[in-house]
């Protein structure tokens, strides 16, 4: 049995998740948007070793990140419906999905860094790739906890549904639309443009 969980209207200063969270969300963008424009500057002074730099990446793992973080934002966001339709089971469930897809992501990018360490690859190796590293490893780190906080919502929507509140799971939500964001910006900046 499905019970409607009541939505109170939002205004500006109310968004899905809270106003602090939407101000670290922007300010995480913010971060990263300034980082975007010392890499398109470097990047236009040091075109051809850019070039030469980018295609060393592994265009392939980088699609299937896309591929993988796109459907965790899907699954994430069918579990917010879900939990505003009162089925915290299938929240649950959307969640779990969305945590393994996200732990997949973890996987193939740590996999991506072990080859790129393997080949002499580091942050030193050039301007290209100390951006790389902190651009991706930085979005990493954004994805870890991002994992973290959906698998602590999951825990609470299963054995503590009484103290499961729209806000908490809007907030992990948007943190996670963040990191989706963050990699559909990256992705083609870093894998494609250069």
């Amino acid at each position: 049995m499905e019970v409607e969980v009541k939505v109170n209207p939002r205004s500006f200063f109310y968004p899905p998740g809270g106003i602090l969270l939407w101000i670290i969300i922007y300010l995480e963008l913010l971060t990263y948007a300034m980082a975007f424009a010392a890499l398109a500057y470097y990047g236009s002074q040091e075109r051809a070793d850019f070039h030469r730099d980018s295609l060393l990446l592994n265009k392939g793992i980088a699609t299937m990140n896309t591929i993988l973080l796109v459907t965790s934002g899907y699954l994430v966001a069918r579990g917010v419906k879900d939990f505003k339709a009162g089925n915290n089971q299938r929240t649950a469930r959307f969640f779990g999905w969305a945590i393994l897809a996200g732990i997949g992501f973890l996987g193939l990018k740590s996999f991506e860094y072990y080859t790129k360490i393997e080949a002499g690859l580091g942050m030193d190796h050039s301007s290209f790739f100390t951006f790389y590293w902190l651009l991706t490893g930085f979005h990493w780190v954004h994805v870890l906890v991002g994992v973290v906080i959906l698998f602590v919502m999951r825990i609470i929507i299963l054995k503590k549904k009484d103290e499961a509140k729209l806000e908490d799971v809007e907030a992990g939500a948007a943190f996670w639309h963040m990191c989706d964001i963050i990699w559909l910006l990256l992705f083609p900046i870093l894998y494609l443009l250069f």
